[in-house]
């Protein structure tokens, strides 16, 4: 279906919840003494959105606004998941004292208006729309990260990623113009079509113009080498920024990503394959990027003694590992990326509250200030990340493994060995760095002038969904990887 702008609105009600929330966030800013009841009304705004996206299920596939958007499987999942993320980071915000007492007001709306913008990438059926969504998701990111205005750290990193952002958009947004000049639209479904009756003379200009736009899509994921903005941004912004920046953004990155390459340029074929245009090759430069993505990250993380930034350079590693299902262009990697996000989304959100949780305690965020936690009131907490970081080394019985396994099989299944090999190799890597956290926790005795830590009602509570999520999950993983088969399935009219 190809609805008009009237028709559209029933289907962009998730969107509308958001941008009203942030409105009245504003508005009841002005007027509130309670600046902790903006952060409910926020929450209560997100949990709404999430619950409008669900319902999309089931109404039916198509064009929204003049095929601008697109609502099918893959947006509603991405909507879904970007939503939960949204969600948990505002949750975790009710208790964060980097956020407590400074302009709340000002945050919570800009942290719902980012959420907007990713819904939009997930959905963007035009190339207008996808760099609109991507840069408005920029420019929130920048002011989140640098929100801590008086804390210099802070502000350095909200800098060196403005500066790389605008180089990375602005090569992306140059090899856009590059397909639009070659197909003569900025629609992805016209864009399919041209580009599989383009004469041969033109591959070389359509390879130049995907690694443009490559550049713009690894900033988001923080994929190698386009990186180099993440460690200093996780390590300088609020932890729920780090948070929102490590599942929100990243995510929307990839639902960029794939909806990009796959039905915009590729060709599906028969039993779950895609195909690449002729004479581009596009998997195999990816799939050099995915090998060193995954290797640089697990290798710089080895010797952080920040958990911020060791959980950076571990992001960017999972977005190799990731990377591994988006190269093989079959159903079943693009299955696999879906589920591990899902996954990732539940231990790296884990992990982060944790780090919440200590810093809140003890005003740092390092690795020595997890000494002992295990046996300073901590117990809790120091289960729950053992748990998360197990869980994102890939160990069972937890979903991370689930997710790995999948990705594996998926490696294997297409016979690229060699990407196997490599992914197994920094697995065994990351258990390294993990295992120090782990160690630190539970061996390392506190010398006695540590804080004790205390949880918090909102965060013990969450900490305490995520990690049981993370165990049962692990265990019983059938409506995770449903829900993701269900939703490769894109709309192309």
């Amino acid at each position: 279906m190809d609805l008009n702008p009237t028709e559209s609105i029933a289907y962009y009600w998730p969107e509308l919840v958001l941008g009203l929330t942030a409105l009245a966030v504003w508005v009841i800013d002005l007027f509130e003494a309670r600046k902790d009841r903006l952060g409910e009304v926020a929450l209560f705004g997100a949990a709404l959105s999430v619950f409008l996206a669900s319902r999309l299920v089931g109404w039916g596939e198509g064009w929204i606004f003049d095929r601008m958007l697109i609502v099918d499987g893959f947006a509603i999942f991405f909507k879904i998941l970007l939503g939960l993320a949204t969600l948990a980071v505002l949750w975790m915000s009710l208790e964060s004292n980097e956020i407590r007492h400074n302009n709340e007001g000002e945050y919570y709306g800009l942290i719902l208006c980012s959420a907007i913008a990713m819904y939009t990438m997930a959905a963007a059926a035009n190339l207008l729309m996808a760099y609109l969504g991507l840069e408005f998701v920029s420019l929130t990111s920048y002011i989140l990260t640098g929100y801590l205005r008086r804390n210099r750290r802070s502000g350095e990193a909200a800098l060196k990623y403005l500066i790389y952002g605008g180089v990375a958009s602005g090569a992306m947004i140059y090899g856009m113009s590059w397909i639009y000049g070659l197909t003569g639209s900025m629609d992805y479904a016209h864009i399919n079509q041209a580009l599989a009756s383009l004469p041969p003379g033109n591959q070389l200009a359509v390879f130049i113009a995907l690694v443009l736009i490559m550049v713009g899509f690894g900033y988001k994921i923080a994929a190698v080498p386009f990186h180099m903005w993440a460690p200093d941004a996780y390590e300088g912004a609020p932890i729920p920024v780090t948070t929102f920046l490590a599942i929100g953004s990243k995510a929307a990155g990839f639902a960029l990503l794939m909806r990009f390459f796959y039905p915009a340029i590729s060709h599906s074929g028969e039993h779950g394959t895609w195909t690449a245009i002729a004479g581009v090759d596009w998997p195999q430069m990816l799939l050099v990027l995915c090998m060193v993505t995954m290797t640089l990250g697990n290798l710089a993380a080895l010797s952080q003694t920040n958990v911020k930034r060791l959980l950076a350079y571990s992001s960017i590693a999972h977005a190799g590992y990731v990377l591994m299902g988006f190269v093989l262009l079959t159903d079943d990697g693009l299955r696999a990326m879906l589920f591990y996000l899902l996954a990732y989304y539940l231990m790296n959100l884990g992990a982060f509250l944790v780090v919440l949780v200590v810093a809140n305690s003890t005003g740092r965020d390092d690795v020595a200030s997890f000494r002992g936690l295990a046996w300073r009131g901590g117990i809790f907490p120091a289960v729950a990340m053992a748990i998360f970081l197990f869980s994102l080394t890939g160990l069972p019985p937890f979903v991370g493994f689930v997710g790995k396994f999948f990705l594996f099989a998926a490696v294997v299944k297409a016979d690229f060995y060699l990407l196997a090999l490599v992914g197994l190799a920094n697995s065994v890597v990351a258990l390294y760095y993990y295992a120090r956290i782990v160690r630190t926790m539970f061996l390392d005795f506190p010398t006695g002038d540590e804080p004790t830590v205390e949880v918090g009602i909102y965060n013990g509570f969450l900490m305490g969904v995520l990690a049981s999520a993370t165990v049962v999950f692990g265990i019983y993983w059938t409506p995770l990887i449903t829900f993701a088969d269900r939703s490769i399935r894109f709309f192309r009219g």
